[in-house]
């Protein structure tokens, strides 16, 4: 029961890695608030969560906009009461293109989703977290967001905006009780990735040759770090990256099989 007490908001908490997360983290004790626009798989794995014991409560949530973050925040407190643990799980891929052949709603889009959803969820948790005496902040990040591959440069910007997002949160507001961390997921097996490569599996299998543990990230894996750093274990690591990709990052030149 490594959360036990405290209460937890992952966005983008209905399916694939955020469920994970979900789970998991009512395994471990905690009460748990599920956001997304997804509303039959957010109410599923919210059924699926109270169904096994725990404690769930799913609010429909854009995350791109200020006034669904006020009122999902507003909705967990008046549930459970307060506010301790922030995932900033929710993200997409975005357009697969070089930088010129974006659109600029393209890249408004992929930037929306990726990193201003971010910054809404901490500017609207943040003042209850300090109400509780303190809280966790994780932003899911990605090594894209320190090693560009190609593919998707929005993604690779907005995910090195989510690792900075998390150094100044911690910088500014760590004497209030506040740490924010980022998790760098390689490549993991989830629905975006498969939509990002089609029907072209032979893709996985190349990710597992790069990557030195032989094998595709999964969201549990995903899920494990974010339990760690939202828990009282990790109470002295804030403003930091945790890289979990099975060793892809620790190779040069980076992808040689």
């Amino acid at each position: 029961m490594r959360l036990e007490g405290k209460v937890a908001f992952i966005s983008g908490g209905a399916r694939g890695q955020g469920a994970a997360e979900a789970i998991l983290f009512a395994q471990e004790g905690a009460k748990v608030v599920i956001g997304d626009i997804l509303e039959d798989e957010g109410r599923k794995t919210e059924g699926e969560i109270n169904g096994a014991g725990g404690s769930a409560l799913f609010v429909r949530l854009d995350v791109t906009k200020e006034t669904d973050w006020k009122a999902a925040v507003e909705a967990s407190v008046a549930r459970f009461g307060k506010l301790n643990v922030l995932i900033n799980n929710a993200g997409i891929p975005g357009a697969q293109r070089r930088i010129g052949d974006y659109t600029e709603a393209e890249w408004y889009q992929v930037h929306d989703v990726n990193i201003k959803s971010m910054f809404l969820g901490i500017k609207h948790v943040i003042p209850e977290m300090i109400k509780a005496g303190g809280g966790s902040i994780v932003n899911i990040s990605s090594i894209a967001g320190i090693s560009h591959a190609g593919g998707s440069a929005g993604y690779s910007a907005g995910k090195a905006g989510a690792r900075m997002l998390a150094k100044a949160t911690t910088v500014e507001y760590g004497g209030e009780g506040i740490r924010a961390n980022s998790i760098l997921p390689g490549a993991v097996d989830t629905l975006n990735l498969r939509q990002v490569i089609g029907e072209d599996l032979s893709i996985l299998e190349t990710v597992k040759q790069i990557a030195p543990l032989g094998r595709l990230t999964m969201p549990e894996d995903i899920a494990y770090a974010a339990l760690f750093l939202a828990s009282d274990e990790s109470s002295m690591i804030a403003g930091a990256d945790l890289v979990v990709d099975g060793g892809t990052m620790a190779q040069t030149p980076l992808g040689r099989p």
